[in-house]
C-alpha cells in the first residue's frame, strides 16, 4: 500500500504511517486509520464496525506481499464476493495481511481438494477458529489425515467439517481419542462412533468429563440403555441443549398435561424431537391437542409427529384429509398418522390425486419433481358441490 524510501524522511514519514495503521486507539486529532478506511471503501464496513474490527490488528513488519489488496483480490479469485469476504475480515481481520501464496492458498488448497467452494468454503474459513495460527503441517493436515482414518472417506471428512466447522481448530487427534476411548469402553461399535462423528463432531472436541456427564444423564433422566439404537440420539439431543433450554422445553410439554412417564417414553422412542423449536412444539402440541383431539400418551407413543414439519406437511394434509370425508372421495378413511408418516409420493398417489381428478381446478399441484409443496383452496373446494 506505500512505498518505502532510500531516504530517511521517507522511512520515518512510513513508520509513522504504518504506526497509525495498526493503531488499536484513535483520537479527534489523529490521521484517520488507514486500515478503517480500507475495509469502509473496499468492502463495505460502516466506520463504527471498521473501527473495531482495526483495533484487533496489532502493528505488522511491512512486507510487500502482506498487503490487503492482494488478500481481497485472491479471495475474489476463487469466487468469494464481497459480503463473503466481510464475512471472513470481520472476526479475524488479520486475515488481509496474510501472505497470498505462502499462507492463504496452500491451506485453502486442501479445503478445495476437500470439495469445498464457493459459501461452503466461506462457512469453514469463518468458523475455523484460529486458522492463521494454525499449521497447515503442523495442524490442519494432520487433523484432516486423522479424520479420513476414523471416517474413511474424504466425502465424509468433508461432510464432518461442515457439520463443525471449527473442528479443524483443535488439534484433533489428541482431543477426540480420549471420547471415542471412553464410548468404545462402553461397548459402542466403530460404525456408530462414525455415524455420531458424522452427525454432531462437535461432541467429541469436549473434555471428557463433560461426555460422561451426558452419557449419564442419558441414563438416568430419560433410561436409555446404552444397548438402545436410540442412545446415540440421546446423546446427541442432550449436548445440543443447555440444561436451562432442555427445562424450558420439558415445562411446554407439562403445560399441555403431561407427565415424567409421557416425557420419557417420547424420548426413549425419538429423543431428538426435544430438539425441536420451542415455538413449533408449541403451535404442533395445540393443534394435536384442541384440533384433532389426542391424548398425551398417543403422542407420546407417536414422537415422530412433533418432528414433520407444521406449515408444509401437518396443516396442509389435514386440510386435504378434512376435504377427502366431507366429500367422500374414499371409502376407507385412514387415521391422521397414517396420513402425516406417508411419503410425498404416496400422499400425492392416495390423497391428492382423488381430490384433484374431482376439482382439478382447486388443487395446486407444485413442483412435483422435487417434492412437491401443496396448495389447496380449501375454502373454495368445502363450498363446491359435487
Amino acid at each position: 500500500m506505500f512505498g518505502i524510501g532510500n531516504n530517511g524522511a521517507t522511512r520515518q514519514l512510513y513508520c509513522i504511517r504504518l504506526k497509525l495503521f495498526c493503531s488499536t486507539t484513535t483520537t479527534a486529532n489523529a490521521e484517520p486509520n488507514l486500515l478503517s478506511e480500507f475495509l469502509v471503501n473496499s468492502l463495505g464496513f460502516s466506520t463504527e464496525k471498521a473501527i473495531s474490527a482495526s483495533s484487533k490488528v496489532t502493528c505488522l513488519k511491512p512486507r510487500n506481499n502482506h498487503k490487503p489488496e492482494l488478500v481481497v483480490n485472491y479471495f475474489k479469485q476463487i469466487g468469494l464476493d464481497n459480503a463473503q469476504i466481510k464475512l471472513l475480515v470481520s472476526p479475524a481481520p488479520r486475515l488481509l495481511f496474510a501472505d497470498v501464496d505462502k499462507t492463504l492458498k496452500p491451506k485453502i488448497k486442501v479445503f478445495q481438494e476437500l470439495g469445498f467452494s464457493g459459501p461452503h468454503l466461506v462457512k469453514v474459513l469463518s468458523r475455523s477458529g484460529a486458522f492463521l495460527r494454525t499449521g497447515l503441517n503442523t495442524g490442519i493436515r494432520p487433523s484432516i489425515e486423522y479424520l479420513r482414518k476414523l471416517l474413511g472417506t474424504d466425502d465424509s471428512v468433508a461432510k464432518a467439517i461442515k457439520r463443525t466447522p471449527g473442528l479443524l481448530s483443535y488439534p484433533l487427534q489428541r482431543v477426540m481419542s480420549p471420547n471415542i476411548s471412553f464410548l468404545q469402553n462402553l461397548g459402542c461399535s466403530t460404525l456408530d462412533i462414525q455415524k455420531l462423528i458424522l452427525r454432531n463432531p462437535r461432541i467429541f472436541v469436549q473434555k471428557t468429563e463433560w461426555l460422561e456427564d451426558i452419557v449419564q444423564r442419558v441414563e438416568k433422566d430419560f433410561c436409555i440403555r446404552r444397548d438402545s439404537r436410540m442412545f446415540f440420539y440421546g446423546v446427541e439431543m442432550l449436548s445440543s441443549l443447555s440444561k436451562s433450554n432442555l427445562e424450558m422445553k420439558l415445562g411446554i410439554f407439562r403445560s399441555f398435561g403431561w407427565s415424567d412417564s409421557d416425557i420419557i417414553t417420547m424420548v426413549q422412542r425419538l429423543p431428538l424431537c426435544l430438539t425441536t423449536s420451542e415455538v413449533k412444539l408449541r403451535n404442533i402440541l395445540k393443534f394435536y391437542v384442541e384440533e384433532l383431539g389426542y391424548e398425551t400418551s398417543y403422542i407420546a407413543s407417536h414422537p415422530t409427529l412433533l418432528m414433520f414439519s407444521f406449515e408444509k406437511r401437518v396443516l396442509p394434509r389435514n386440510k386435504i384429509l378434512k376435504l377427502l370425508k366431507e366429500k367422500q372421495l374414499i371409502k376407507k378413511v385412514p387415521c391422521f398418522y397414517t396420513v402425516i408418516k406417508c411419503s410425498e409420493s404416496e400422499f400425492l398417489e392416495n390423497y391428492v390425486m382423488p381430490l384433484r381428478d374431482e376439482m382439478p381446478e382447486n388443487c395446486n399441484l407444485i413442483d412435483l419433481s422435487i417434492g412437491s409443496r401443496i396448495s389447496v383452496s380449501s375454502n373454495v373446494m368445502a363450498n363446491r358441490s359435487l
